[in-house]
């Protein structure tokens, strides 16, 4: 054989799988279809927010979590429904990682020399109810050096077994068939592409230029899902969130391609929970590209106002940094918006200073570097917005500024083919949010969230603006920004048991054939339900990767 195991796909999983294997001695054929600059996928642009509860860094800000607490929220979130069927192993997997994120996930990590920021963000702060989604406190803790920081290790761990002969790196070898015989993985049959020098994240050819086979004892599929294919979107997008957008932007690099998923299943395995998926309402078209259609998604505070494309402000819990997917579906099912892709943020210059934050590893470079000074400089002690938000101010199609409100709704209207907003109709909204804000209590769900999150002094010290009213002309200029939908997340996939072994449609193991990260579901076929309380996905690639390279080790001793 080829290799003991073989791992198709070096993201994150892929390789946390491909380090768990080669530490107990195990030879490792790491596949991928893209060149060496690409080892670690998508994980690599990621803002690197991991999911912990009852940490360090919660304790030492007063915030009281608990796994009791976090598992009531996974559960209201998840909305599990399916639990005798496509459910019945991604239940078991929740349960698992939440006990995880409790126990020894924060000392796992900190072996791998993974440190975190010191304050913790507050994400998908929920639909307003206690048993509903959403995070009931803060539990999102962003790694030194971004999704950067948490992938490094890793991928040093690989070239260091590359060196001891353990692990043999396959780039530029996409897999076109999972060998299968007799109910037990053998291998992978392919492609193998042209060569293509392109850096990391660019789009690279697809020329053939021959064909290869491995074999091994072990198969660990750890490709990823399906959001740079906006058809593969639009095909499995579910009727609940109403109608998929004409146009999108795209939140993924190209590679992100969901092949692997039908070839899995062409193998006998079980792909459940299709019509699952975590794209995003607040997409910028990115100014400096780097894959096709890229975008980025603005991580908002709660202060911004947010209307739909005719003018109208969103209605609860559709609020900025609240409930990603009760806003997306808002937006997708009001028959009014049927023909219109975008929303819009109305804010001032005031919150965007304090409040805007960009995703992704090349938008924070300060974090990314690990410059301690340059964080405090730039987010604490700083005036103005954070470079890479300014430069998109300056830069970005999708921003707009005005001194007054009438100049901006002008300016707003020039970006879409109609002129669709009355300014008189934003301004009585705007106007009859700002009264509200005479007082330290309020009838207005939004300024009663504001005045909460500034309770906790993650959010009062670098997060949320002083409560102020939006039309102030101190707090000016007024900016407009057009949001967009940005594909990002597939929540099903290949259903797993718990030691990441692929399962049948009948429920039986295929010997031999793991599957970790998203391509799973980020375990279990869907770990996360129809929400995720984010920070969960790089975790989940830890988590399932872990498991799926510890099973197949212990198969192949």
């Amino acid at each position: 054989m080829d290799a003991d195991v073989i791992v198709v796909g070096a993201g994150l999983a892929g390789l946390v799988a491909a380090h768990e294997l080669t530490s107990r001695g195990r030879k490792v054929a790491l596949v991928d279809q893209e060149n060496a600059a690409n080892l670690g996928g998508q994980a690599f642009w990621s803002f690197g927010g991991l999911f912990l509860v009852d940490s360090p860094e919660q304790r030492r800000l007063g915030i009281k979590d608990s796994f009791e607490l976090a598992w009531n929220d996974w559960q209201g979130s998840a909305q599990f429904d399916r639990v005798d069927d496509e459910d019945s192993w991604a239940v078991r997997w929740a349960r698992a990682y939440v006990e995880f994120a409790a126990g020894e996930k924060r000392g796992w990590l900190d072996g791998h020399d993974i440190k975190f920021l010191p304050t913790v963000g507050w994400a998908e702060r929920g639909d307003l109810r206690a048993d509903g989604h959403g995070n009931s406190v803060p539990r999102f803790h962003v790694a030194w050096g971004t999704g950067t920081g948490v992938v490094e290790p890793f991928v040093r761990y690989a070239q260091q077994a590359a060196r001891d002969g353990l692990l043999t790196f396959h780039h530029r070898h996409r897999v076109d068939e999972l060998v299968v015989e007799e109910g037990a993985a053998r291998g992978v049959r392919g492609t193998v592409l042209a060569e293509d020098n392109s850096p990391r994240g660019v789009a690279s050819n697809r020329d053939h230029v021959g064909e290869f086979e491995l074999t091994a004892q072990a198969v660990v599929v750890t490709s990823g899902g399906i959001g740079a294919d906006h058809d593969i979107v639009r095909r499995y997008w579910p009727e609940r969130l109403g109608t998929p957008p004409a146009e999108m932007v795209t939140g993924v690099p190209a590679y992100v391609d969901g092949r692997m998923l039908d070839i899995s299943a062409e193998a006998g395995v079980r792909l459940v929970n299709r019509d699952r998926m975590w794209h995003y309402t607040e997409g910028l078209r990115n100014w400096d590209p780097i894959w096709p259609g890229h975008g980025i998604r603005i991580l908002p505070g709660p202060s911004s106002m947010w209307f739909d494309a005719l003018g109208r402000r969103l209605p609860d819990p559709c609020l900025p940094g609240y409930d990603t997917l009760s806003t997306l579906r808002h937006l997708r099912t009001d028959a009014d918006l049927a023909g219109h892709d975008h929303s819009w943020f109305i804010l001032s210059q005031k919150i965007i200073e304090k409040e805007f934050a960009l995703s992704g590893s090349e938008q924070n470079p300060d974090i990314t570097a690990k410059d301690r000074a340059g964080f405090l400089k730039e987010r604490v002690l700083g005036k103005g917005a954070p470079g890479p938000v300014a430069a998109f101010v300056r830069n970005g199609a999708d921003f707009v500024t005005a001194p007054d409100l009438e100049q901006l709704v002008a300016r707003m209207n020039q970006l879409t083919d109609k002129p669709l907003l009355d300014a008189d109709a934003v301004r009585r909204q705007i106007e009859a949010r700002d009264l509200q804000i005479a007082n330290p209590y309020s009838k207005d769900a939004q300024i009663q969230g504001i005045r909460n999150a500034r309770r906790y002094i993650g959010d009062r010290l670098g997060r949320v603006a002083t409560p102020h009213r939006i039309l102030d002309p101190a707090a000016g200029p007024l900016i407009g920004v057009k949001l967009h939908i940005l594909t990002r997340k597939t929540l099903g996939g290949i259903q797993t048991d718990l030691d990441s072994r692929a399962l049948t449609a009948d429920g039986t193991v295929i010997d031999g054939l793991y599957a970790a990260g998203e391509v799973a579901g980020f375990g279990g076929g869907g770990v996360h339900g129809y929400n995720a309380l984010e920070g969960t996905f790089l975790g989940g690639c830890l988590f399932s990767g872990r498991a799926a390279g510890r099973a197949a080790a212990r198969q192949t001793a």
